[in-house]
Parts: C-alpha cells; structure tokens; sequence
C-alpha cells in the first residue's frame, strides 16, 4: 500500500493528490492523521476537533484513539488537554471516552429536559457543568427525545438554548453533538458554498463508506439541493 501511495504521489499533484491519497488510507488512520495536523505546530484547527469528536461513533472514537498512540507516540487525549482548556476540553474529553450510553432512556428523557431547563434558562447564569454531562453522556438518539420534551418544557429550541447560555467553541462543539447528522450537511454547505477544500474532502473522504447517503438525503431536505450539484457548482467556480 505504501508503495503504490508513494507511486501516486509522484504521478499526481495538488487537491486531485491529496484526495486520492485519503482515499487509500484507512478510515480510521485518516481521522487520527487529521486530528493529528489540528493539533501540531502553532494554533490549533478547532473546527477539525468538533468535527471528528462529536460525529464518530463510540467504537470509532475508541479504535481512533489506538492508532493515534501507534502512529503519532502520543496520547490523543494528552495533545487535545495540551491545546485547549476549560468547559470546552472537558467536554472534549469526555467524547474521547467512547463511552456514551446507548439508545434510549425512557426514565431520563423529562428529568433531563427539565434539568438542562434548569440549567440554562430558567436560572441567572448558565450551569455549563450540567449541559456538558448530560449533552456529552446520552446516546444521539436520547438526545433528540430529550430536544423535543425541552422545548414542550420551555418553548424554545435547545439549538437555541445553547446558543443563548454558551459561546466560543463550547458552544460549537454543544451544537455539534446535540445535531449530530444535521451538522455534517450544515458544515458541507458553508465548505461549498465557500469551498473550503480542506474540509469538503475531509468530510466525504471520511463519511463515504460509513453514512454519505443519509447526509445526502438530510442535506436535501435542509436545503432544498442535491449535495451533488451544490458541489458540482462550487469547484465548477473555484
């Protein structure tokens, strides 16, 4: 494999050789490579962080982990905990656990509604401590559950709610995981519209064998386009 890469690079140039060479390198080594260059050097790519830690799955959190350390000698945890700090790394870190519950918690659904009420709006000041477990902690799936009890409770979106209590990157990465699927076509949408190169490859390089169909199908419900031409139209103008 090494070989035929090296042999593609020495053949290709430019965006056309960066995508062909991530997509012959394993899913998983390309998310922990991409990890990797948002955390070196000066700076850190916060957007790549968000990006990757609040749509993988728990298994895929955890095998990025490993090859991290094998590829890269480092703990991912440690560098993430070395660029970032407070409310925002704590989450973080939480996510790097892949240990999220799975489906859904009937018995939690109101008691979380009513506890992230608690801690937002109904109060002076925003618990972020609460938003962080319960937002870091359940499944996508409770989630939504607990987004629709949230706004029978209040009246108002938990989307927001966040945005209202938080800022910064802790508010980026809160609505990342709270939207899960919605926030890939989101994110597509301002890479092509703006065609950001970096971040429309790494996304369809990175979901295209796990869920590109329904991100297809949300990005057209959203916004009334095929995610084919949008893309289509944005390098047809680049």
């Amino acid at each position: 494999m090494a070989d035929l890469v090296s042999a593609l690079k020495s053949e290709l140039g430019g965006l056309f050789e960066s995508l062909i060479v991530a997509l012959m390198t394993p899913p998983v080594l390309y998310d922990a490579s991409q990890l990797h260059k948002a955390l070196k050097g000066a700076g850190t790519d916060d957007d790549v962080l968000i990006e990757i830690l609040a749509s993988r799955s728990d298994q895929r959190i955890k095998e990025i982990v490993k090859v991290y350390k094998k590829e890269f000698g480092s703990k991912l945890e440690k560098d993430v905990c070395g660029d970032t700090s407070g409310h925002y790394q704590k989450l973080l870190v939480i996510l790097l656990q892949g240990s999220r519950e799975e489906a859904v918690d009937e018995g939690k659904i109101e008691k979380d509604a009513k506890d992230l009420f608690a801690a937002g709006e109904a109060k002076l000041g925003t618990d972020e401590e609460k938003f962080i477990s319960i937002l870091g902690n359940r499944s996508a799936e409770h989630l939504r559950e607990v987004f629709d009890a949230y706004k029978k409770l209040s009246g108002s979106d938990m989307e927001d709610s966040i945005r209202g209590e938080t800022t910064g990157n802790l508010e980026d990465l809160l609505l990342a995981v709270g939207k899960t699927l919605s926030h890939i076509p989101e994110t597509l949408h301002s890479s092509g519209t703006g065609t950001d190169d970096d971040t429309l490859m790494r996304i369809m390089v990175s979901r295209s064998e796990e869920d590109m169909l329904d991100i297809r199908d949300a990005f057209k419900k959203k916004y009334g386009a095929s995610l084919y031409t949008t893309i289509q139209v944005a390098l047809t103008h680049c």
